[in-house]
Formats: structure tokens, C-alpha cells, sequence
């Protein structure tokens, strides 16, 4: 990749973590930064993920390397900034898998260790004294893993610490932007086109439009791959529980929340989520109720859960599973954000890709995760 131009103001298409993290991160570089959103911030993706900051099961790869970055930003953050304590925890991970013969949480937790991804291997009765909360009748005898460095993050919280500090610098929010288009005329990034009105134009465009970057890539011809389902997340009512750790059972993944509740997902119930052909999304009583039973069965006492709110919409996920970060070999001047994984790396990428553009230089650690590897 060749290296590009300093520029002086830079346009970011998207108000999720990856975004605004990127925004203020330039800001503080001393660019001149816009952020122009089809909504309000944290109105997608972000709004609406579990937010589990983790870099669980997997092997010493660039992305888990990535991963392990992204979390240490996390605890930089809240080393320095007391008032994350409320919507910041770092309270662990327990995860278990279904009792079947593919039961991998022994191997796993191998795996885990050999890495140096701090893991430990519980029984069911041995859970309760390392975390509380937990039915340890619902965990399989295989075992849990109990991983000490992992927690969660209420990414609406962050996202609003963050913009304080972006309009303090001199940073620009533009909401209900309506469709954005990116402007490569003459070949290179020149800025955005938005709906109705003249172009706005600067020296570089960041596109972190989340499950949106295919379909904006694809009007000038550049191919990604999209793996995007449609995620469910419900939010429990107030529950009085000791759950602090976030949990990843075979039938639901459950965390607390800030004010006292639980947020929930899985993979069955988003596959019961009807796309109707408006572009709305229809959840059946069934599958919420369903969903509400599964984290009572692995919470201590089973408490019962009520349903305080519903957010379903496409959760990003590139082809390959890996991220999308960077500049765009074959369009100068545009950058993208692209990754499923966007609450543990959302810190660290906008800190990597604002380096990347202020000084025109590819950052290593975002080699592996190139659009060009689609080419």
C-alpha cells in the first residue's frame, strides 16, 4: 500500500463505536472532523449488542492480538475515568457448552491457557465460589471456563462520553442525514454526498456504516463479502440478582445492564426473527418468552424474567468472519470499519485507523484485515 497524504479534515460516515471512536481520536490528532449519521448516534448496531469485551476461544491469531489490544484500551479507560464504573465491568466470562459428544469447553480451555488468555476450568460445583448468580445445575459436568479478564461495556454510555469530548475539540455531528454518498471523483475519496443537499468535501472519508459498508462499498465497485444475520437483544426488567460476570450458555448469552437489568441473545431466537419485505422485523411471543426461560434456567434461584424492551436489525459480520479495517488500496483517501466484534475492538481500531490516516501510513497491526484480500 502506498502512503497517503496528510489530510486536514476528514469525514466519518457513521455514529456506532467504530465511528465516534475514530472521530475523537482524530480530533485529538488536531484534524478537522465531521460526523454525519443517518440518525442518532448508537441508533444500530451498537445500540443493540451484548457487548461482551472478550477474546474467547480463539488461537493467537492478528485478530486475537487485536482483540487483546482492545481490551486493554478498555482498562486504560477505566483506570482514568471513574465515572465508567456504572456501565464498565470487568467482572469475567463463564461459558459451557451443551452435554454431547462435541463438547469442546476441556479443549478449549487448553487452548486458552496455551496462549497466555487468563482460563480457568470449574466444575458445576465449583462456580458459585468464583462467581456468583449462576445456576450451577444448569451448567453441563463437562465444566466452565472462567475467564477473570473479560466483562462488558453499555456501548451507549461510551459512545456519549466519547461525543463530549468530540464537540469539545471543535468536532461536527450532522444527525438524520438521510442517504450518504461517498464522492471518489477522479478516483480517490473527495468526500460525501448527502441527500438533498451540495457535497461535503475533505482530504478523507472513514465509512463505519456497520451491516450498511457492503452495499455503500458496492456502488463504486468495491467488493466485500457480507455474513449479516439479524441479531435479537432483549432487556429484562430490574431483576435483583448477584450475576456481575457475563455468561455464554448453549441456549442464551446474558449480562447485566446499568440500571439493574439483563440484556439476552442467542443464536435460536434470531433465527426465528421474520424480515418482513417493508423492511420491518416481525419477533414472535414464542420466541421472546422462550428466550426469557433460557436465562432464567442458568440464573441462580431461576428468577422470572419480564421484558422490558425488544431492538432486533442486522448485527455486522463480514464474509470471512475477520474484520474490514483501513484504507481502501484501490480508492484513496477512503477508509472503512467493518467487524463484528465491534464493542471489544471499538477503542482500539478508531486509535489504529486515526493513526493510519493522519500519518498516510498503513498501521501493522491492521495488515491481516485489508479489503484488498477480497480482490
Amino acid at each position: 500500500m502506498t502512503t497517503s497524504p496528510k489530510p486536514r479534515k476528514v469525514i466519518v460516515v457513521g455514529a456506532g463505536i467504530f465511528g465516534v471512536s475514530s472521530a475523537l481520536h482524530l480530533a485529538r490528532l488536531g484534524l478537522d472532523v465531521t460526523i454525519v449519521n443517518d440518525g442518532a448516534p448508537a441508533k444500530g448496531a451498537s445500540g443493540r449488542s451484548l457487548s461482551w469485551l472478550n477474546s474467547a476461544r480463539r488461537a493467537d491469531t492478528a485478530y486475537h492480538r487485536l482483540r487483546m489490544a482492545g481490551i486493554d484500551r478498555y482498562r486504560t479507560l477505566a483506570a482514568t475515568r471513574p465515572e465508567t464504573a456504572s456501565w464498565l465491568s470487568f467482572d469475567g466470562g463463564l461459558t459451557w457448552d451443551a452435554d454431547e459428544d462435541k463438547n469442546q469447553i476441556v479443549s478449549i480451555c487448553q487452548l486458552e491457557q496455551n496462549i497466555g488468555y487468563d482460563a480457568l476450568l470449574l466444575s458445576p460445583a465449583e462456580v458459585a465460589a468464583v462467581t456468583p448468580g449462576v445456576n450451577a445445575g444448569a451448567i453441563s459436568p463437562q465444566g466452565a471456563i472462567f475467564n477473570p479478564g473479560e466483562g462488558w461495556v453499555d456501548l451507549p454510555s461510551l459512545i456519549d462520553l466519547l461525543l463530549i469530548e468530540f464537540r469539545a475539540r471543535g468536532g461536527k455531528l450532522i444527525q438524520d442525514a438521510g442517504r450518504v454518498r461517498i464522492d471518489t471523483n477522479g478516483g480517490r475519496a473527495r468526500g460525501v454526498v448527502v441527500a438533498g443537499d451540495a457535497p461535503i468535501e475533505a482530504g478523507s472519508v472513514l465509512l463505519a456504516v456497520g451491516p450498511a459498508t457492503p452495499a455503500m462499498l458496492a456502488e463504486i465497485d468495491i467488493y466485500v463479502p457480507d455474513a449479516t444475520p439479524i441479531s435479537l437483544l432483549l432487556k429484562t426488567k430490574p431483576i435483583k440478582t448477584a450475576l456481575r460476570a457475563v455468561l455464554n450458555t448453549p441456549r442464551v448469552a446474558v449480562r447485566p445492564t446499568p440500571d439493574g437489568a439483563l440484556v439476552l441473545d442467542s443464536a435460536w431466537s434470531e433465527e426465528q426473527v421474520v424480515a418482513n419485505s417493508d423492511g420491518t422485523y416481525t419477533v414472535h411471543d414464542k420466541t421472546i418468552r422462550g428466550l426469557l426461560d433460557e436465562a432464567s434456567a442458568v440464573l441462580d434461584g431461576n428468577p422470572r424474567l419480564q421484558l422490558a424492551a425488544c431492538a432486533v436489525g442486522p448485527k455486522p459480520i463480514p464474509g470471512d468472519g475477520e474484520p474490514v479495517l483501513g484504507e481502501i488500496e484501490t480508492v484513496p483517501g477512503l477508509h472503512v470499519a467493518f467487524s463484528h466484534s465491534g464493542a471489544t475492538l471499538g477503542l482500539i481500531v478508531g486509535e489504529l485507523l486515526a493513526r493510519e490516516i493522519v500519518s498516510g501510513n498503513p498501521h501493522p497491526m491492521l495488515a491481516a484485515f485489508r479489503a484488498s484480500r477480497f480482490s
